[in-house]
Formats: structure tokens, C-alpha cells, sequence
């Protein structure tokens, strides 16, 4: 990042924190196959479980880790062969692109799926959790949207789910390191979202017996040399202090009293949010052209996820929340991290209540 831009786009990517660095870089010194059943390939084996071990412990998980790629691998291992699958209109393109032809569930005004005996009124026209006559029916639902920042109840709902005989996919590419875990039988998480390096992931499963076998490594679940490297320094990025976390907290409270204070509203403002995501309106200004200006103003925000921003079309997530084709074309997205300082959200805010000025005056 150039020294005078403000990044301000870490939901799509976070920089790697300086323990994941080091982590990767040491590894990098001492590298060797952990499968090869030579000394170096030993040592890498056991520094690869190392690994496993205290990503359980920083994530308080108990049950097993798969390294992966990333959240779409994940996602993609805890999907394969499935039938009888629920989703939400509001999930990653992930998920929507793996389940084309899913149940796609209701959400309230502020995206958040509906449970069963609450009246779909004013939601998207899905369907709620209902009673299922499909045993271990998946629901993939993410914990915190990476559009909007809205947490969902997943402890109510996988309540719900183990009621019905369900299983619950939860994607946590946004909330791993930030939130606590739900009570999920298969979780995804990316270490490039909290200050690890990108290429490496993991999906957690409560039980190996939950997704099918297809041979090579990882006891088989996932064929391919691990990236030791990576998921060493994947570790120690979860491992690496939280305090930030309340300074996000604090920040993105005052982002949103200064974008009300110049005109503009916040996405799902009553909603529970995670930290480090938000995302804002400015009437009568696209969220394209806003993109530009704060890029020439040395800003870098994002509208919508990073994989749809470069899109016309306006937010399907915003578009299940019900907001306008119009309105939700005037939607950006700002995350923070743990490097966001104060000075970043001033001078966001001070660019965004300019420009807002300059429309009104136009």
C-alpha cells in the first residue's frame, strides 16, 4: 500500500499482520514435503499437527481441521455430493454458485434468515426453517455478511437445525478471529480475511463422517501437498492479539454518526454488525462513480464484495433486503482492519461528506 492511501477495503483482503510474516517466513527457511517420510518430511509433518493443534486451541474448535486453499475450497469439500441443501439469498457467490438449485430461505429487511413461526411479511419470498422431511438437510449461512457486516443468530439457528435433524454449514470467512464460533457441524474460515496469508484455509467438521473421502492428503479428505508456509503463518495470524477488535468497534460507531451527520445512512444500522464492516448510502451518487473519486482521493473502499464490485448490476444481497434497484446502486462498502487507525475513518468521512456536499450543491 502506497504511504499516503488509506486502505479501507479489509473485508475483501487484510494485510498480513507481522506474526504470520515471521511465522511464514521461517517456515519458508526450513521447508520439506510433510508427506516425504524422510527427517525434514517428519519434522514438517509434526510442525503441520503443531499447527492444527493451536489453530483448535485459538479458535476454541474441538473438532477436526482440514487445510484447504481458502473458504471456497472449504466450502466446495463440504458441499460435494450433497442433496438437500438450504441456503440464504444474502450468502457469498461462494455458496450460490455451489448450489444452483438450493432452497433459498427468507430474510428480514436487515438480511437476517428467519426462523420458523416467524411470518416471512416484507422478506424476500423464500421460506423460513421449516420442519423437513430430509434427513441431515444443510444449511449453508454465514455467520457476519461480507456486504453488510449483519451477524446472524446462528446459535438460534442451529438450534433449529439440530431440531429438525439438520446440519449447519457455517461460512465464517468474514468472523473467524473476530467473533466466537457457532455451534456448527462444518465451519470455512480464510486466513487472508484476519492477517494471514492468502491461498490457505480451513474447513472445520465436527466429525470426518460428514463429507466423503477422495483420497490423497489431509486423512484423505483433501488430495494435495499442504502449504506449510501458509498454514503455519495462518496459525500464528489467529494466535496474534484481538485488541484491535474494540477500536474497530468504536470506529465504525463513529463512521456511522458522521456519515448520518453529512446525509447519508448506514445499511442495517439496528441490526447486530460485526466490528469491521459497514456499509453506507449517499443519495443521488452511484456507487461507481464513488469508487473513483475516493480512489483519486487516495481512499480504496469496495461496493459490494470484492468478487461483484466491478459489476453494474445493483447488489442482489441488498436487493433481498429489499432496498430499491436505485438505492442500492448507491452502496459502498467500508471494512477495517487491524492497521485501520482513527485519521483513516476522519479522512473517509471528510471525503465522503464532500462529495455528498457537492451533489447537493449541483
Amino acid at each position: 500500500m502506497a504511504q499516503d492511501r488509506i486502505y479501507l477495503d479489509h473485508a475483501a483482503t487484510t494485510p498480513m499482520r507481522p506474526e504470520a510474516k515471521a511465522a511464514m517466513t521461517a517456515a519458508m527457511d526450513a521447508w520439506a514435503n510433510p508427506s516425504s517420510p524422510h527427517g525434514e518430511g517428519r519434522a514438517a509433518k509434526a510442525a503441520l499437527q503443531d499447527a492444527r493443534a493451536r489453530m483448535k486451541t485459538a479458535l476454541g474448535w474441538n473438532g477436526e481441521v482440514i487445510f484447504t486453499s481458502g473458504a471456497s475450497e472449504g466450502l466446495a469439500i463440504a458441499l460435494r455430493g450433497r442433496q438437500g441443501v438450504a441456503t440464504s439469498p444474502v450468502e457469498h457467490d461462494a455458496v450460490l454458485r455451489l448450489t444452483p438449485d438450493a432452497e433459498r430461505l427468507s430474510v428480514d429487511s436487515s438480511g437476517i434468515v428467519l426462523l420458523r413461526k416467524q411470518e416471512p411479511s416484507g422478506s424476500n419470498g423464500g421460506t423460513g426453517l421449516l420442519p423437513s422431511q430430509e434427513h441431515n438437510k444443510l444449511y449453508a449461512i454465514q455467520q457476519a455478511s461480507n456486504e453488510t457486516g449483519v451477524i446472524q443468530p446462528l446459535d438460534e439457528i442451529a438450534a433449529a437445525v439440530r431440531e429438525e435433524g439438520g446440519l449447519l454449514l457455517a461460512d465464517c470467512a468474514q468472523s473467524a478471529g473476530k467473533l466466537p464460533l457457532p455451534e456448527a457441524d462444518m465451519i470455512v474460515l480464510s486466513a487472508h480475511k484476519f492477517g494471514g496469508p492468502p491461498g490457505v484455509g480451513a474447513l472445520l467438521v465436527r466429525d470426518y463422517g460428514l463429507i466423503d473421502a477422495v483420497g490423497g492428503q489431509e486423512h484423505g479428505y483433501r488430495p494435495g501437498t499442504e502449504n506449510l508456509p501458509g498454514i503455519l503463518a495462518m496459525a500464528a495470524a489467529l494466535e496474534a492479539p484481538k485488541d484491535w477488535l474494540a477500536e474497530a468497534d468504536r470506529l465504525r460507531a463513529l463512521l456511522d454518526a458522521r456519515i448520518a451527520e453529512a446525509g447519508g445512512t448506514a445499511v442495517a444500522a439496528e441490526a447486530p454488525r460485526i466490528p469491521t464492516i459497514g456499509a453506507y448510502r449517499m443519495p443521488g451518487v452511484p456507487a461507481l462513480a464513488q469508487l473513483i473519486q475516493f480512489d483519486a482521493a487516495g481512499i480504496s473502499v469496495s461496493a459490494g464484495s470484492a468478487c461483484s464490485s466491478g459489476s453494474l448490476k445493483p447488489s442482489r444481497v441488498l436487493s433481498a433486503m429489499g432496498l430499491d434497484d436505485d438505492v442500492a446502486r448507491e452502496v459502498v462498502r467500508v471494512s477495517f482492519g487491524w492497521s485501520t487507525t482513527e485519521s483513516d475513518v476522519l479522512r473517509f468521512a471528510g471525503a465522503w461528506a464532500d462529495m455528498a456536499a457537492r451533489k447537493r450543491a449541483a
